[in-house]
C-alpha cells in the first residue's frame, strides 16, 4: 500500500527528512491537483445554483469529504505522520463550530422577531409613508446601512427590497436602482461591525481586529455606499407612488425580544473583551434569554399572544420553531467551505497563494484584489483563506481585507448573498445584466472607500 501510493507525491518530500511531523507538502503532487479539479467542480456547481436549484451547501460538503479522504489516505503511506491529518480536521472542526452556534444564535433571534412581525410593522409603515420614489430610494438605502450592522446583510436586503417591491409596482426602473442601492448598501453596511457579515465574523473572532476597531471602517464603509448612491439618484423617476393602507402591529413581546437581541450582543462583546472568553459563550448565553421569554410567551399566550398559524388558530411561541427557520443551507455551506479550504491549506496551497500575493504582491495590492475576488466567489471561503494563510500584516491591513472583502461582493450581482438573494425575490426587474449595467458606479464606489480608508486610517499602517 505505502509503495503505491509513493507516486502521489512530489520528490521534494522525500529529501524533506528534518522536518518529519511537518505537514507534507502536496502542492505538486497528483493527489494536489485532484483536490483542487474537486473543490473547483464544487464550487463551479455552488455558483451555478440558481439555473440547478442544488442547495449550495451539497457540492462543498461532499468536496470537503473528498479532499480530506484523499489526504488520509496519502498520509497512509508514512505510519509516523497518520495522526496529523486527524487533529488538523478537529482544528478546523472546532473554528466551524465557534462561528456556526455564533450564526445560529444571530439567525434565530432575527426569525423570532420576524414570526413578532416587526420586520411586517416596518414595511408596513414604509409603504404607507406617502415618500416618493427618490425619498424611498434614500431611505430603503439608509435603513439598509445601518440596519445591516446589527442584523445580517441578507436578512436587511430581504426586507428593504420588500418595501420596494410593494412600492415600485411596474416601474422597472426604480426597482432595479433600489435593488442595486440596497445590496451595496447592506453590503456596505455590515463591513464594519462583527455582525454584519459573516466575514467580518470571522476576524472578530480570530482576533485580529478587535470589536471598537471595525468602527475606524466606518466612513470609508459610508462612502461606498453613498458614492454610487449619489450618482444613481439622478437616474431615479421624479414620481410619486400611489400609498398603501397596510396597517401592521407587532406581536406581543416583540419590543422585549429586541432588547434581548441588544443585551445578547453587549454580553457577547463583554464576554470576548472582559472575560477573554469567545464571543460565542456570550451568544448562546443570550439565546438563553429568549428561551426563558419564550417560555413566559407559551404559559401566557392564551391571554396575551397573538400569533396565529396558517388556520388562524392562535398559537404559542415556540424557541425551537425559530431555530428550525435558521438559514441550514448557510450553516452549512460554510462547513464545507472551512473543511475544504482547510483541508487544501493542510496541502500547502494557502502558504503557496500567502507567498505569491503578499510577499510578492504586496499587502496593500493583495487585499484590494482579494476584494476583486469576492465579487466571482463568495467572500467566505477568500476570507477564511487569508486568515489561514495568517499573513504579517499591520492592523491597518487586515482591516482593509475585512473592507475589501465586505464590499467588493457589490460589483456584481453575484457576489453576495444579498445578491443572489434579490435577484429571485425581485425576479425580472433586478437582473445580473441589470446590475452589471451600473458596476462601474459600483467600482467607483469601491475604489473610493479604499482610498478614504487609506487616507483616514493613515497611522494604522
Amino acid at each position: 500500500m505505502r509503495l503505491s501510493l509513493l507516486w502521489l507525491l512530489p520528490l521534494q518530500v522525500f529529501a524533506n527528512t528534518e522536518a518529519s511531523l511537518q505537514p507534507l507538502d502536496l502542492t505538486g503532487s497528483t493527489v494536489g491537483t485532484a483536490a483542487l479539479l474537486v473543490f473547483a467542480l464544487a464550487y463551479l456547481l455552488v455558483m451555478a445554483e440558481e439555473y440547478t436549484n442544488l442547495r449550495k451547501s451539497k457540492p462543498v460538503i461532499i468536496s470537503a469529504g473528498l479532499i480530506w479522504a484523499m489526504i488520509a489516505v496519502t498520509y497512509h503511506a508514512y505510519p509516523e505522520l497518520v495522526h496529523l491529518p486527524e487533529q488538523a480536521v478537529r482544528h478546523n472542526l472546532l473554528e466551524y463550530a465557534e462561528l456556526m452556534l455564533f450564526l445560529l444564535v444571530a439567525m434565530t433571534y432575527i426569525n423570532s422577531m420576524e414570526e413578532l412581525r416587526v420586520f411586517e410593522a416596518l414595511r408596513a409603515r414604509l409603504v404607507s409613508s406617502g415618500l416618493g420614489f427618490r425619498a424611498l430610494f434614500w431611505v430603503t438605502g439608509g435603513m439598509a446601512f445601518f440596519i445591516s450592522p446589527v442584523a445580517d446583510n441578507l436578512t436587511t436586503a430581504l426586507l428593504m427590497c420588500a418595501v420596494v417591491l410593494a412600492v415600485g409596482g411596474d416601474n422597472q426602473r426604480f426597482v432595479l436602482l433600489a435593488c442595486i442601492n440596497i445590496v451595496v448598501a447592506a453590503n456596505a453596511g455590515g463591513a464594519f461591525s462583527p455582525f454584519g457579515d459573516i466575514t467580518t465574523l470571522m476576524v472578530w473572532q480570530k482576533g485580529m481586529v478587535e470589536f471598537y476597531q471595525f468602527f475606524d471602517l466606518f466612513l470609508p464603509s459610508a462612502v461606498n455606499f453613498l458614492v454610487p448612491a449619489l450618482i444613481m439618484n439622478f437616474a431615479i423617476p421624479d414620481q410619486k407612488p400611489e400609498s398603501g393602507e397596510d396597517h401592521v402591529v407587532m406581536a406581543i413581546g416583540a419590543r422585549r425580544v429586541i432588547g434581548l437581541f441588544l443585551l445578547t450582543i453587549i454580553t457577547a462583546v463583554s464576554f470576548h473583551n472582559f472575560l477573554y472568553l469567545p464571543p460565542v459563550i456570550g451568544m448562546l448565553t443570550g439565546l438563553g434569554f429568549l428561551q426563558i421569554f419564550g417560555f413566559y410567551l407559551k404559559k401566557t399566550h392564551h391571554a396575551h399572544y397573538e400569533q396565529t398559524d396558517d388556520v388562524g388558530n392562535v398559537v404559542a411561541f415556540d424557541i425551537f420553531r425559530p431555530v428550525a427557520r435558521a438559514e441550514w443551507d448557510t450553516l452549512l455551506f460554510f462547513y464545507g467551505v472551512v473543511a475544504s479550504v482547510g483541508g487544501l491549506g493542510f496541502m500547502g496551497y494557502l502558504a503557496l497563494a500567502s507567498e505569491t500575493m503578499y510577499l510578492q504582491w504586496g499587502a496593500t495590492e493583495a487585499n484590494i484584489a482579494v476584494g476583486l475576488m469576492s465579487a466571482i466567489v463568495d467572500n467566505i471561503p477568500v476570507m477564511f483563506a487569508v486568515l489561514s494563510m495568517n499573513p504579517e500584516m499591520s492592523h491597518g491591513q487586515w482591516l482593509l481585507v475585512t473592507l475589501t472583502a465586505g464590499v467588493g461582493g457589490s460589483l456584481l450581482s453575484i457576489g453576495s448573498a444579498a445578491g443572489v438573494a434579490l435577484m429571485g425575490q425581485a425576479r425580472g426587474k433586478y437582473t445580473f445584466f441589470g446590475h452589471l449595467k451600473w458596476m462601474p458606479v459600483v467600482a467607483l464606489g469601491y475604489a473610493a472607500s479604499i482610498a478614504t480608508h487609506l487616507w483616514l486610517n493613515a497611522d494604522l499602517f
